[in-house]
């Protein structure tokens, strides 16, 4: 299926450099992956749904709960400088003039 100019064409896109060993080698197995790739296509998949996961996809992230003492926020609250209520105002980090 691949001639040896194909892999060296295709090495040379790849910005590789491959040994005349390597050539053959990346040739026959170029070709088997080719040859698979014509079995699955000539399987009937009509009537099969699409699969849109390999496994089960769940959620990982833990439930959001505050994790401090309310005590201890209200102070960390009080101290600081810049605040509106229960909001602390800082610098912007992001700046359109940029």
């Amino acid at each position: 299926m691949f001639t040896t100019e194909d892999v060296k064409k295709i090495a040379k896109l790849s910005r590789l450099y491959i040994s005349e060993a390597e050539t053959e080698q990346y040739r026959e197995q170029l070709g088997s992956i080719l040859e698979y790739v014509d079995q699955l296509q000539a399987i009937d998949t009509t009537g099969v749904a699409e699969l849109q996961h390999a496994v089960a996809v769940e959620n990982v992230f833990r439930a959001d709960e505050p994790s401090c003492n309310p005590e201890e926020r209200r102070r960390a609250i009080e101290m600081f400088s810049a605040k509106k209520g229960d909001l602390l105002e800082v610098q912007a980090v992001f700046s359109k003039d940029v």
